[in-house]
C-alpha cells in the first residue's frame, strides 16, 4: 500500500507515492473500474462519462495524481491533492474554494469490493473527479467550498453538510433521457449504481432546497402508524419513471433538476 505517513503538512497534504502501489493494489483497481465502467453507461450522467474519457482514467491501475492533475488543472484549473483520509471541515472546504480537491490514497481490499465506510482512493478519483472536467460543476464546487469556509464561521455547517449529501454524494439529475445520477456515492458503488434506478421499493424524491433539514420529515414518520415501505408523507413529490421528466403529481421537472435517492 502507498505510505500514509503521519508528517503530513499543515494543510494534511500528503505525497501520494505512486510508486509503492503494489501489483495487488493495481489489480484492485483494475477489478474495481472495469465492472463500473460496465454498470455506467446509460446510468450515469452524460457529463460524468465526457469527464471520465478526457481525464484518461482507465483500468490500467492506479493512476498517478501528477498526471491526473496536469489534465485536469489545463481543463477546469483544478488539481489533485494527496490527503491521509477525512480532513477537517475547515481543510475540506478550504481546499475545495482554492480549486484544490483533497483525495485519499489508499485503496479498499478484496473483501471491502462492494463496502467500505471511509472513502478510498476508487471512490474520490472515479467518483468525484470526473464532473470537475465539468466547467459548470467546477465553478460550482468552488462556490461550494467558499459557502462552506462562510457556513463555518456562521455556525450553519450542518446545513450546508446535509445538502453535499444528497447532492455531490448521492444525488440523482433529470435528463431528457431519464434519471442519471450524478453522485459519487453511487458512482462509485456497483449495487447503489443500479439499484437507485432500477428497484422499485426507493422513492425518488424531488430536492427541496428549502427543506434541508431531514429531522422534521423522520419525526413525522416515526409519528406515523405502520407506514407501508413505499409511503409518501407531507409534500413529497416522486420521480415517475413511467413518464420521464415528470413528477408524480402531474408537474414537469427542469431538464437539470437535481434529486436525491432516499
Amino acid at each position: 500500500m502507498a505510505e500514509v505517513r503521519p508528517d503530513f503538512n499543515s494543510d494534511f497534504s500528503i505525497e501520494q507515492n505512486w510508486q509503492d502501489y503494489s501489483e495487488e493494489e493495481h489489480a484492485i483497481w483494475r477489478l474495481l473500474f472495469e465492472r463500473q465502467q460496465r454498470l455506467l453507461v446509460g446510468r450515469a450522467c452524460r457529463e460524468f462519462l465526457d469527464g471520465l474519457g478526457a481525464l484518461g482514467v482507465a483500468a490500467d491501475g492506479i493512476p498517478d495524481f501528477r498526471r491526473l492533475t496536469e489534465v485536469l488543472d489545463a481543463t477546469t484549473g483544478w488539481r489533485i491533492v494527496a490527503v491521509p483520509g477525512l480532513v477537517p471541515d475547515d481543510v475540506f472546504f478550504a481546499n475545495l474554494a482554492r480549486r484544490r480537491f483533497p483525495s485519499t490514497c489508499f485503496i479498499r481490499r478484496r473483501d471491502q469490493l462492494d463496502y467500505l465506510q471511509e472513502p478510498d482512493i476508487f471512490h474520490d478519483i472515479c467518483g468525484h473527479v470526473p464532473l470537475l472536467m465539468n466547467p459548470v460543476f467546477a465553478d460550482y464546487m468552488q462556490a461550494y467550498g467558499e459557502g462552506g469556509l462562510k457556513a463555518l464561521g456562521l455556525g450553519h455547517l450542518q446545513h450546508l453538510a446535509r445538502l453535499y449529501w444528497y447532492t455531490v454524494e448521492f444525488g440523482l439529475i433529470a435528463t431528457r433521457e431519464g434519471l442519471r445520477i450524478y453522485g459519487s456515492g453511487i458512482l462509485s458503488s456497483a449495487g447503489e449504481s443500479v439499484y437507485c434506478l432500477e428497484n422499485p421499493r426507493p422513492n425518488r424524491i424531488r430536492f427541496d432546497a428549502t427543506r434541508p433539514d431531514f429531522a422534521p420529515i423522520y419525526r413525522e414518520i416515526a409519528a406515523q402508524a405502520d407506514l407501508e415501505p413505499d409511503a409518501l408523507i407531507g409534500s413529497d413529490r416522486k420521480f415517475d419513471q413511467a413518464a420521464t421528466g415528470r413528477l408524480s403529481a402531474g408537474k414537469k421537472m427542469g431538464r437539470r433538476l437535481s434529486a436525491a435517492q432516499v
